[in-house]
């Protein structure tokens, strides 16, 4: 993101790119929660019109999903329809296709038949990606690697070493190992057929909207092996979908290749390759997830690992003979070790540590709260060294509660970094205590009013603690009751 654009300017755009194209002013914009992505998403409505606006920096990126959306589309393949895009490129308007991911589906209705016949559904349309929008595919448009080839491979199995493995503290032979990791790449690289991959093919980035299945974040297309896409879906961490259903599923696609009149191919090498690039998936996860969660503490991904590992637990049960390079091998078993998924798998709550973590945000004006915690002491910390957003008009009625406080202070202020050193200082004594069996610690966060930056961090840090280590954590706003809102104000 471009630092002279800040969320009020972007939201701005977009309200002016939504007037231009339905020719009435928006009456609400809400900002949506984003994960990886550096894209802004608001949902804009006005009455019983609503779009979706999306403004992100990075053209390239940006004319490689207007490229693929007009390609998809022209193929009847289901993506958002984009309504209008502005003069520079950065801001969009584009369907709203609802709140409900096939993900979502899964996590709220279990492995049923209906969600089933929806991933079925969603292979056939990738089918129908790869293969028939593949053949006229202008590789040139992609904007990050045009292929998934011999490096990129080799990316990804060095993204796992040093995002992850190397964060585990695992001995094992660095040279062999980057030995093996080129050969093993060398090999993959040669893999045929090619075709377009989506290379983020999961269940997050397939939406239900009125019973079809849409695709969204296909920006990160190339031309690869098609088996990458399916190991993605079917082995997703969170998913974890029965053995039963990823053979179905498997054999579902390769009937879908059928029905498209897809060339003849030879089965067995294909099979053969989707278990390869099934581990290159696997491991590619990881690296995303000590990424993301181990070194940029991000709940969601810390709280992916434990799963990820048993996927690869699985995986090299199944195949004992995969990956066939030692060294490695010997590397995965001990990062997927029992001792290994349980650290890093969400215990029972039985097993849950006695320590109670009381975590509150306050107003200076109010002064310092005492703790009650029957050990003393505690950790106080200072936010008012952070950008406060309450000074511009824009948030002044919001709160840390709210979407667009978090992105402005995610994206315009020190508040990252500082929340990074606040979960590393507060980890020492949360560890500390649960080995020497205390039962309560006290956090507490102070800005100025007590409503914005105070109460962001301290949410902020009850999600940290309850996705690392499982515990109790209880949130207070002491200064709730004082926050100045809208409603007060029109009272």
């Amino acid at each position: 993101m471009t630092p002279n654009k800040s969320t009020v300017q972007v939201t701005s755009i977009l309200e002016k790119l939504f007037e231009e194209h339905f020719e009435q002013k928006p009456d609400k914009i809400e900002a949506l929660a984003v994960s990886g992505s550096d894209r802004r998403y608001y949902r804009i409505t006005a009455g019983k019109t609503v779009a979706i606006g999306t403004y992100n920096t990075n053209i390239a990126e940006n004319n490689t999903y207007f490229y693929f959306t007009e390609l998809f589309r022209k193929h009847q393949i289901n993506v958002p329809e984009i309504y209008k895009v502005n003069k520079d490129r950065r801001a969009y308007l584009q369907q709203d296709l609802g709140k409900t991911s096939l993900f979502d589906l899964l996590k709220t209705e279990g492995y049923s038949e209906p969600v089933r016949k929806l991933y079925h559904k969603a292979l056939a349309q990738l089918a129908k990606v790869q293969w028939i929008a593949g053949r006229e595919a202008d590789y040139k448009q992609c904007f990050a690697s045009k292929q998934f080839d011999e490096k990129a491979i080799m990316s990804d199995l060095l993204y796992f070493k040093y995002y992850f493995a190397d964060l585990q503290g695992i001995t094992y032979d660095r040279s062999l190992l980057i030995s093996e990791m080129e050969l093993l790449s060398k090999d993959l690289g040669r893999v045929q057929p090619q075709t377009l991959m989506y290379r983020d093919f999961q269940s997050r980035n397939i939406m239900v909207h009125e019973g079809k299945i849409f695709f969204i974040d296909f920006q990160g297309c190339m031309q690869g092996p098609p088996q990458y896409d399916l190991a993605s879906l079917l082995w997703q961490a969170r998913a974890q979908l029965p053995e039963p259903w990823k053979e179905d599923l498997l054999n579902g696609y390769i009937s879908a290749l059928g029905d498209l009149h897809v060339p003849r191919m030879d089965e067995i090498h294909f099979r053969r390759g989707y278990v390869q690039f099934v581990l290159v998936r696997l491991l590619q996860v990881l690296g995303s997830y000590g990424f993301r969660g181990l070194l940029q503490h991000k709940a969601h991904f810390i709280n992916s690992i434990g799963p990820a590992l048993k996927n690869l637990d699985e995986f090299l049960s199944n195949h004992p003979q995969a990956p066939a390079y030692p060294e490695l091998r010997s590397l995965l078993e001990k990062v997927s070790s029992r001792d290994m998924q349980d650290k890093y798998t969400t215990v029972s709550n039985e097993s849950k540590p006695k320590l109670e973590v009381q975590v509150c945000s306050f107003s200076y004006k109010a002064g310092i709260p005492k703790t009650s915690s029957p050990h003393g002491g505690g950790f106080v910390f200072d936010c008012r060294g952070i950008l406060n957003p309450g000074r511009q008009n824009a948030y002044k009625y919001l709160t840390g509660n709210d979407e667009l406080v978090l992105q402005f202070l995610e994206r315009e202020t020190k508040m990252p970094d500082f929340m990074n050193h606040v979960y590393a200082l507060v980890s020492i004594n949360v560890e500390d205590y649960i080995a020497r069996g205390f039962e309560q610690l006290s956090v507490s966060f102070g800005c100025t009013g007590g409503q914005h930056r105070s109460v962001y961090a301290a949410n902020q840090l009850a999600v940290h603690l309850r996705a690392r280590y499982n515990m109790e954590v209880t949130v207070t706003h002491l200064n709730e009751k004082k926050w100045l809102l809208k409603e007060e104000v029109a009272e």
